[in-house]
């Protein structure tokens, strides 16, 4: 008597066992990822490696004008030195001396190295806006594979929900069964650990929601626990895709692009590297002064000033093969990033065709895991009503009931996967698909 009183109380404990949700501030997917590519460090460091390469495009640009230094000082001399007559004497009655002076300078002609400076340094702007773009798709690959698992997690609740309640009714036929003597206890212990399994099912899929909010709210970096709204765990409508238009927009893809920025680059230092081959052309020009007027010839004071211009030719005759080897190295270089370029142009065709496939199978996956879900929950309905009048077994109402649960589980796979999927398509074309 006190088995069966206990087994009906049972569902209401369990109910009461419900444990309180966390302070979860739901966001929707757009919002996300964009704090997230504002947030992440890889962004961060993205838009620093965009501002030193413009940086660097303007220094290249610098080396055309020319340079203007100036500078000025005061020395004091005291104590002895030697005369005329190579005798020690004192130094004169003026201590202190100083100095002032102006120089300028302009390199005429260097071989066309700092032309070479110049494309390098655009290139290299180029690669860093490549660059930025595939940081932000990567992140936000991050962040979508975080928050469909944070769906999928949902939709296990969901699941696990139905579950519960299943086993729940389940239970309260068998002990209504015990209690009139048409069934023995097996089957009401039976039912009992099948809401057992199906609260622990229940609170797996809770604390996967937790993890993987926890997750999101990292790549966000808000000061508060983030999850996916509830609008999101919608089902989403499985549209086909265009191989043909992929494979085009992948090889105009983030990584494509960092790649030829690469060539671009390479074939510029490869340019410069041949300018040291060639003569180095400069003029200069200095004015200098010094005397003992401390406000430096400022008012009525004087000091005397000199003046220098110079035209300078140089050429290195012979350095040991030095240039030889940097244009060998820059050769080497530019080889190097002709193969990278080619390799992620085929990688991509690689990714597309693969992905793809991946899509279209899961595609159908999810429309026959439907069916299936469909199936089980007309089969489970009659072994149900047959178990309630006594036709069929309590195994063969826990068959069905597990096969359904399996298909539901399934069925969240599949469509886990078909959006982490279209995400890496993303990815790697560097847009969104609609």
């Amino acid at each position: 008597m006190k088995t069966w009183l206990m087994l009906a109380a049972l569902p209401a404990a369990l109910a009461a066992q419900q444990p309180a949700a966390d302070s979860l501030h739901p966001i929707t997917l757009k919002q996300a990822i964009a704090l997230a590519t504002q947030n992440a460090p890889a962004a961060v460091a993205a838009q620093g490696q965009i501002s030193s390469a413009n940086a660097a495009v303007t220094s290249a640009y610098a080396n055309f004008i020319p340079t203007l230094s100036w500078s000025m000082g005061q020395s004091q001399q005291s104590g002895d030195r030697f005369g005329q007559s190579g005798t020690i004497v004192p130094y004169a009655a003026q201590p202190w001396s100083y100095s002032d002076g102006l120089r300028t300078s302009l390199t005429l002609f260097d071989g066309g190295q700092r032309f070479a400076s110049v494309r390098t340094a655009k290139a290299g702007v180029r690669s860093a806006e490549a660059n930025q773009v595939a940081q932000q798709f990567n992140i936000a690959l991050q962040v979508k594979t975080q928050y469909y698992n944070i769906l999928a997690a949902e939709e296990s609740e969901s699941a696990a929900q139905a579950q519960l309640d299943q086993a729940v009714e389940q239970l309260k036929v068998s002990v209504a069964k015990l209690v009139a003597g048409a069934t023995t206890r097996s089957d009401s212990l039976r039912s009992a650990i099948q809401v057992g399994s199906a609260r622990l099912a229940l609170l797996t899929a809770q604390n996967n929601i937790k993890v993987a909010s926890a997750a999101l709210t990292r790549l966000v970096a808000t000061p508060y626990l983030v999850t996916a709204t509830a609008s999101d765990t919608l089902d989403q409508s499985v549209t086909p895709v265009d191989s043909a238009l992929l494979v085009h927009l992948a090889e105009q893809g983030p990584a494509v692009r960092s790649a030829q920025a690469g060539l671009t680059t390479a074939q510029a230092a490869y340019a410069g590297s041949k300018g040291s081959f060639l003569p180095t052309i400069s003029v200069s020009y200095s004015r200098s002064g010094s005397g003992f007027d401390k406000y430096y010839g400022i008012g009525s004071g004087k000091m005397a000033y000199s003046k220098s211009l110079s035209l300078n030719l140089s050429y290195n005759i012979f350095d040991n093969w030095t240039r030889e080897a940097q244009t060998a190295n820059a050769s080497v270089q530019v080889r190097n990033a002709e193969a990278n370029l080619r390799d992620a142009d085929l990688a991509a065709q690689q990714n597309v065709v693969q992905y793809v496939a991946n899509l279209q199978t899961l595609q159908e996956q999810i429309q026959i895991q439907q069916q299936s879900i469909a199936a089980a929950e007309e089969d489970l309905r009659v072994q149900q009503q047959r178990y309630g009048v006594g036709a069929s077994t309590l195994l063969d109402v826990l068959t069905s009931e597990t096969a359904l649960n399996q298909a539901r589980v399934q069925l969240i796979q599949y469509r886990l996967n078909y959006r982490t999927t279209k995400a890496q398509i993303e990815q790697l074309i560097g847009r969104d698909l609609q």
